[in-house]
């Protein structure tokens, strides 16, 4: 029997905690702004702690469970990161603090840069953008600067390939650009025919991931580079996928202009939850005078140097206050001072390996719609399955039974009830088994028990929820009344 929530266990008078007395002078507020009751739940210490450990047990997390969310890199976040984290001098720093005192911290960040400029293959990064999708925001905010700085105003077009991520043509646009979409040929990468016909003088740049949301690396890609560069477009990479690349091959060496990266999944920062992230943005040095403001730059002293914080020539200006997820960055540096470029290789190396294997167990039960060597993740088709009344979400569901989270489903949409699988380099060849194992039984009762399927979940706490009532008609607003226990 599930337990009461925490409204129903709710009773008047009840603490749990005390305030010591404040030294602060009282202020009486505004009448507009008081209220009489504030109508929250009122419980003990010990209530609230069990309540959220609870919640917390029956969360899904990478710290349970495989989480093989394609396209996300739900990588392991190694608890080393955490502790430097939480050293005083990361954890209690304030932003306000003046550079002088806080040498240290900016001295990670420099080096940051530098070791991410290096894995881009790039020139000049910044660390203000506050996640991925920030990041691209502001790596196409710094292409527009450029082309208007030059007097090239006509550029008012954005090729995006069909597999990009869905972040990309929603960027271009937020930065003022028409987007056009490039299709992808039969063997996953873009169509180089349809991609000649596109670019032309009013092309600004092509977003493109690589690899790309099929999990594979373009085949063309120097050559697609070439024809946006011959059209005196610019290259925009999305570092999403970057955990297939990192010590293998560098971006900017394929012909990239800009390049941002995800911390939160590359290089194992804390992911999800609307928590903070982080995605810097590497560029070619003719295009590191429009970077955000500020950036970090070392300046030789009579004690070595001095590091401080500088606003580029032409910046495109602040993308967000202060220094960054400071935080975040620390976890990032971390991780990659702990593995080192022999290290960021081999993790490379056995999520590449982990997927191609995972890919080549599922397959004989799955259609997989490109049969070609993956990178760090896969695409399979629930399409077989869909012939016995069986959908992808029905699968995703039952996964939950199994005990592993679902992947990611029906993207990308270019293939047909599709799932998107990224095991990465943390798990077990004896995990990989295990979820195949999994896929392969679901496999089996589409054919033999669809019903077991389509009503799945059947073991989880919460069996099937309405999904679309759920996104169409959100409650997002708390009101003691909507819980009282009498109604319940």
């Amino acid at each position: 029997m599930p337990e009461p929530v925490i409204f129903e266990r709710s009773t008047s008078g009840r603490r749990g905690y005390s305030l010591p007395a404040t030294t602060v002078p009282e202020v009486m507020l505004d009448l507009a702004l008081q209220r009489d009751d504030l109508n929250l739940p009122e419980l003990s210490e010990l209530d609230v702690v069990r309540h959220y450990t609870r919640l917390s047990q029956e969360n899904r997390a990478i710290d349970t469970t495989f989480y093989p969310l394609g396209s996300c890199t739900m990588k392991y976040n190694p608890k080393v990161n955490e502790e430097v984290a939480a050293l005083r001098g990361v954890r209690r720093i304030h932003p306000y603090t003046p550079g002088t005192e806080v040498q240290g911290a900016l001295h990670v960040m420099y080096e940051l840069q530098h070791i991410l400029a290096q894995l881009a293959g790039l020139d000049a990064v910044s660390l203000l953008p506050a996640a991925g999708a920030h990041g691209e925001l502001t790596g196409m905010l710094v292409i527009r600067a450029h082309h208007e700085h030059r007097g090239d105003v006509e550029r008012l077009n954005v090729l995006v390939a069909d597999s990009a991520h869905g972040t990309n043509p929603a960027t271009a646009v937020m930065a003022g650009y028409t987007v056009r979409s490039v299709q992808s040929d039969a063997r996953g990468n873009v169509d180089l025919v349809e991609l000649r016909q596109l670019v032309g003088p009013d092309t600004a740049g092509m977003m493109l991931t690589n690899p790309n949301t099929l999990g594979l690396f373009d085949e063309n890609i120097q050559e697609i580079c070439d024809i946006v560069h011959e059209a005196g477009g610019l290259m925009y990479g999305d570092g999403a996928n970057m955990n297939a690349l990192a010590g293998i091959a560098k971006p900017g060496d394929l012909g990239f202009d800009v390049l941002h990266f995800n911390l939160h999944k590359t290089f194992s920062t804390p992911h999800g939850g609307g928590g903070p992230g982080a995605g810097p943005i590497a560029v070619r040095d003719y295009l590191a005078s429009y970077l955000p403001d500020p950036i970090i730059r070392a300046e030789p002293n009579e004690n070595g140097k001095f590091f401080a914080l500088a606003t580029p020539e032409n910046t495109i200006g602040k993308v967000r206050s202060l220094w960054g997820n400071y935080a975040v960055l620390a976890r990032a540096y971390t991780y990659l001072r702990h593995h080192g470029a022999e290290g960021l290789r081999a993790n490379s190396t056995h999520a590449v390996l982990n997927a191609n294997y995972l890919g080549s167990l599922l397959k004989a039960c799955y259609e997989l719609r490109y049969d070609r060597p993956c990178m760090h993740e896969f695409v399979l088709s629930g399409s077989r399955q869909k012939r016995h009344g069986v959908r992808t979400v029905d699968i995703a569901k039952r996964l939950m039974d199994f005990g592993f989270h679902p992947p990611t489903i029906y993207f990308p949409l270019i293939v047909e009830e599709s799932m998107l699988i990224e095991p990465t380099e943390s798990e077990s060849k004896q995990t990989l088994d295990e979820f195949a194992d999994a896929m392969l039984a679901i496999a089996q009762e589409a054919e033999t028990a669809p019903e077991t399927i389509k009503r799945a979940p059947n073991e989880t706490r919460l069996r099937r929820l309405d999904e679309t009532t759920a996104a169409r008609q959100p409650d997002l607003a708390y009101s003691r009344e909507s819980h009282d226990p009498q109604e319940n």
